[in-house]
């Protein structure tokens, strides 16, 4: 797929967009998943390896989040006030993953040099899979309830079409 290049070609794209980010973070959390068995099973030497993953996943997921928060979601809001229970629902979502991140992040920073004790390991691996489900679940309810709506946010080709801010603000990388 060829990246948009001007704000009226990225917001057509928008809810297309959703969909590819959303791919990507699924993927990103299976081999999160894969490094978590590894390490548990005692096949990965340094633990660091496993928290730099950790963080990097966090992260991107927090970014990704805070961007719908700040952007697209009042811009929904604004358009489509019938949207509204679902985007206090997606909301209400992110503030609960948010909380099993820090988990998350807690957990594997506690992480010794040393594999972990049957416990430990399945404190990780239940975050781990609470955190895999909770997305699953948000990731689809979202695409299948704002999608279209994204893509309905405008058109380069409507006579009266202008960007809103928060799409300018992301430049033209």
């Amino acid at each position: 797929m060829e990246t948009p290049t001007n704000p009226g070609d990225r917001l057509a794209a928008f809810g297309n967009q959703l969909i590819e980010v959303h791919d990507w973070l699924r993927e990103e959390l299976t081999r999160l998943g894969d490094d978590v068995d590894t390490y548990l099973e005692g096949r990965m030497e340094r633990p660091r390896r496993l928290r730099a993953h950790c963080l990097a996943f966090c992260s991107a997921l927090t970014l990704h989040h805070t961007g719908e928060d700040a952007g697209a979601f009042p811009a929904l809001a604004g358009r489509f006030p019938e949207l509204r229970p679902v985007i206090e629902q997606l909301e209400h979502d992110h503030q609960l993953v948010a909380g099993i991140l820090r988990d998350l992040e807690n957990l594997v920073e506690g992480l010794g040099d040393r594999p972990p004790g049957p416990e430990e390991a399945r404190r990780v691996r239940d975050t781990l899979d609470g955190l895999t489900a909770i997305l699953e679940s948000h990731f689809t309810y979202e695409e299948r309830k704002i999608v279209a709506a994204l893509d309905a946010l405008g058109s380069p080709g409507d006579p009266d079409f202008r960007p809103p801010a928060w799409l300018e603000s992301l430049g033209n990388d």
